[in-house]
């Protein structure tokens, strides 16, 4: 057996010996799943958690933690994590870590929705106010002068809007806190008043379970616990667990780029630019190709964030209105309106005001030149287009020279252009004299003699 053979034989020898133990892994093995959510919770987050959950429950996992810190999100992500943490068979424990770490916001709903809620010292959680949709009007905030932030009567507000958010957001938490046992009043006094807890406050105040430095006294504080799962008692048994931490796969990260809004308005940009440059030439296939992408997929994102119609509207009012002073020039009216309509659509496209899920004013700024300079360019071009010659049509044909190819009674064919046409003239002419082309009837030229001071004027004008 030759070295190489050799070499092979041993390769595949380890790798099946490799395979083999590998499979033959204790099937008592048990696996706590781990999931990481850091930064804003949007949709790329709530996805990422529900495919968790699945495949803990696929998986037989006796355990699910999330490890959080978040300085808050989108509700109707918050709200579909929730919905996914409730119904699920296996435990939930939400562990806010490492030090320095806050579940802020939307973080507290879920903090109060798990099964086990966990801290890490030196972490803190709270200010779960609802931030109002559409940016009008201050914070909301508690009435001067009252007692007991818990307590106190709903604030007296202008916007009706906000006060139900409001209201909607205390009632949601407090089932919560009901459901779990966890305190009541305080999660109320997080929404209506924006009351924050340091991890120690919170356990004092039976808003979490315990507190926990790392990941290993967690699961020692886990362990032998009892809990109610889906109607029934489950007592968390952490001895010999394993713990493995997963990650988003390429789908949640893929979600997670084009639902940020300044990739999402990018994608919408270059789609609709894209196919007006389509329409503009017909048949150059990329611009309309990539266009075509781009805006399906800025679509799906906008689909799956907090838009104002209304702001998608000026933005497709603004971008027609340049197309317009493209195609017919009005001394800049059309275009600067559809530009100052498309940067105000632009501004409110996105209806919240959670910093993380806004619009950059410099990529506004950004867009909006890049929207003035196309503008400008097409119209200089229209403009420049305007004072050239005419290469093509009927018009180009009037005022060129040609040669008599054969000529009786008034009519015969002529070499004009490249090309033999038929020819007509009230003159007489000869065969081999030159003339111009003064008409066109249908496929018939009209020509009369070329006089030396017209074809001085042609070539001049050549």
């Amino acid at each position: 057996m030759t070295p190489l053979r050799l070499l092979g034989f041993m390769l595949l020898l380890l790798g099946s010996l490799f395979v083999w133990t590998a499979q033959a892994a204790p099937q008592g093995q048990r696996t706590a799943l781990v999931l990481h959510v850091n930064g804003p919770i949007g949709p790329a987050t709530s996805d990422y958690v529900a495919q968790g959950i699945e495949r803990a429950v696929a998986g037989g996992s006796p355990l699910l933690i999330i490890q959080m810190d978040t300085p808050g999100g989108l509700d109707s992500s918050m709200r579909e994590i929730i919905k996914a943490i409730l119904a699920s068979p296996v435990p939930v424990v939400t562990y806010v870590s490492p030090s320095g770490a806050r579940a802020a916001s939307a973080g507290t709903f879920i903090l109060y929705a798990s099964h086990i809620a966990a801290m890490a010292p030196g972490t803190n959680l709270g200010a779960a106010t609802p931030v109002q949709i559409g940016g009008g009007g201050p914070p909301i905030s508690p009435t001067p002068g009252s007692e007991g932030a818990a307590k106190e009567d709903a604030p007296k507000r202008e916007d009706a809007s906000a006060t139900k958010a409001l209201n909607d957001s205390i009632a949601y938490i407090r089932s919560l806190a009901e459901m779990r046992g966890r305190n009541a009043d305080w999660a109320e006094a997080a929404v209506r008043s924006s009351a924050s807890l340091s991890a120690t406050a919170a356990l004092n105040e039976n808003v979490i379970d315990f507190t926990a430095r790392d990941m290993r006294e967690l699961l020692t504080s886990l362990n032998g616990r009892k809990i109610a799962v889906n109607g029934g008692d489950v007592t968390i048994d952490t001895r010999n667990l394993i713990v493995t931490d997963i990650h988003p796969n390429w789908r949640s990260k893929l979600l997670g780029a084009i639902t940020n809004p300044n990739i999402a308005l990018i994608l919408l940009m270059i789609g609709l630019y894209g196919l007006l440059f389509e329409f503009m030439n017909p048949g150059a296939l990329y611009p309309g190709t990539i266009g075509g992408i781009c805006l399906l997929i800025g679509l799906y994102a906008l689909a799956a964030l907090p838009v104002n119609y209304a702001g998608i509207a000026l933005i497709l009012f603004g971008v027609a209105l340049m197309t317009g002073e493209a195609f017919s020039p009005s001394f800049g009216i059309l275009g600067v309106g559809g530009l100052f309509a498309f940067a105000f659509g632009a501004t409110i496209l996105i209806d919240t005001d959670i910093p993380q899920f806004q619009i950059s004013w410099p990529l506004l700024g950004s867009l909006a030149l890049a929207s003035l300079v196309i503008l400008i360019a097409t119209g200089r071009l229209a403009l420049t287009s305007r004072h050239r010659a005419i290469v093509s049509g009927r018009e180009e044909l009037e005022g060129q020279a040609g040669t008599i190819i054969d000529w009786a009674d008034e009519k015969g064919h002529v070499l004009a252009h490249s090309e033999v046409w038929r020819a007509a003239s009230a003159v007489p002419l000869e065969k081999g004299q030159r003339v111009r082309v003064i008409g066109l009837n249908g496929l018939t030229l009209n020509v009369e003699p070329l006089t030396e001071s017209a074809q001085s004027t042609r070539s001049s004008e050549t």
